[in-house]
């Protein structure tokens, strides 16, 4: 009986040869990608999807070089606030401090460099130090002391943002040094002969697109000599033009402005870096068993408690620096800064991909949420949708994005 069933059943195609959907041609190959990278891909081609459509909307507004570079200032802050923020879903925690932090890390750095004169360097550098320190102490009453980290993060929201208003006396404070204002609105300096496009900017590019294509062919080989399965190999060549388009659309627009903002290269960094922590490092590993299964971790030797420790050190660290990019874009200290920032990053993770249930989720994708919303704000502000109808927008897209998450785990258990 075997035997026969056996017979009657087609053996798939190798995946890393291309086969499996030939008889569909490209669109076949581009539908059976989909289908098995679905969590991977969906937010991304929903990005794409909304871009094109407020670039109709708008009347090509929403892609004009002044309205990008705008637009990378705009959300800068929130995207460094999503990436520690996915560290922390992702191990099964929630931070509802970082909005309240950010705006009590921005008051030191106003009181450290307007009252006091302090070198901005040194200032930030503090700052950072007292980011971190907040966290580690959120992270030790997480880990080590037993407590929720929704009552926990709570607690350090109404704390920090009453200690915002009284370093600020409830008032503005400002300007600050022009240093210290380049992290949030500083652009890299012109380079090189006269043309119409900034070429240092144009060198990144290009830069950016080499490394990009290398690594994905290095992880491709890499899978393949390990049996992985891979993506079919007309469906991987679509994706390196797509990418290296994307990479090179942006590139020019940025060019086409006054070239990359500093932020972005910060930005950059941080992507590269946490990418690198969370895919290739013991340490991204455990974050990831942690919140994908805790008793187990525990019994594969995985020191929770520490992990959670650094994992909440890192995010007070994120929070801290997203407060400096803040206070220098607004060039001030408000009280009011950072409100329903913690929102924006949570809603960025989840729509990036992140699962309620911990142990899913990545670096990359919690940039594609944070610039969908992003997008949906920029968007919705050129055609003049009121506040209270954006809010409704956002919300509908994260609880969309999050059931989509639910359909798509039902899916793969059945």
């Amino acid at each position: 009986m075997s035997t026969d069933v056996t017979a009657k059943t087609p053996a798939p195609a190798p995946s890393g040869k291309g086969g499996g959907a030939a008889d569909g041609g490209l669109w076949g190959l581009v539908l059976e990608g989909m289908r098995r990278n679905m969590r991977q891909y969906g937010m991304l081609i929903a990005l794409g999807l909304i871009v094109a459509l407020f670039a109709v909307w708008t009347d090509g507004d929403l892609l004009l070089p002044r309205n990008v570079s705008n637009l990378v200032l705009q959300n800068s802050y929130i995207l460094i606030l999503a990436i520690g923020m996915m560290l922390v879903i992702i191990a099964g925690h929630i931070d509802l401090s970082v909005g309240s932090l950010t705006a009590f890390v921005g008051a030191l750095a106003a009181v450290f460099m307007v009252k006091n004169d302090m070198p901005w360097p040194v200032a930030v550098l503090l700052c950072l130090a007292i980011g971190a320190l907040a966290g580690s102490v959120q992270g030790f009453l997480i880990a080590y002391g037993g407590i929720p980290s929704f009552i926990v993060t709570l607690a350090g929201m109404l704390v920090f943002r009453g200690l915002t208003e009284i370093f600020l006396e409830g008032q503005t404070l400002g300007p600050f040094p022009r240093g210290e204002q380049k992290i949030g609105i500083g652009f890299l300096p012109e380079v090189g002969p006269e043309t119409n496009y900034h070429n240092l900017t144009l060198l990144l590019g290009l830069v950016l697109i080499a490394a990009v294509l290398l690594q994905e062919i290095r992880d491709r080989r890499r899978q393949l000599s390990f049996s992985l399965d891979v993506l079919p190999r007309n469906l991987f060549l679509l994706k390196l033009v797509a990418v290296t388009a994307a990479i090179l659309t942006v590139t020019l627009l940025l060019a086409s402005y006054k070239g990359t903002p500093i932020v972005l290269l910060i930005l950059g960094v941080l992507v590269v870096g946490y990418s690198y922590v969370m895919r290739n490092s013991i340490f991204g590993r455990h974050i990831y068993a942690i919140g994908g299964n805790l008793p187990a971790a525990k019994l594969s030797g995985v020191k929770d408690k520490k992990v959670t420790f650094y994992v909440f050190l890192n995010m007070g660290m994120l929070a801290a620096l997203a407060g400096l990019v803040v206070a220098a874009r607004l060039n001030a200290a408000s009280p009011k800064a950072g409100l329903n920032f913690e929102l924006e990053a949570i809603a960025s993770a989840f729509i990036g991909g992140a699962s309620m249930s911990g142990g899913v989720g990545t670096v990359l994708g919690a940039i594609i949420g944070g610039l969908v919303l992003g997008v949906l704000n920029n968007g919705m502000n050129l055609l003049s949708v009121g506040t209270d109808w954006q809010q409704v927008i956002k919300g509908l897209a994260l609880l969309a994005a999050v059931g989509f998450d639910v359909w798509n785990k039902r899916k793969v258990g059945s």
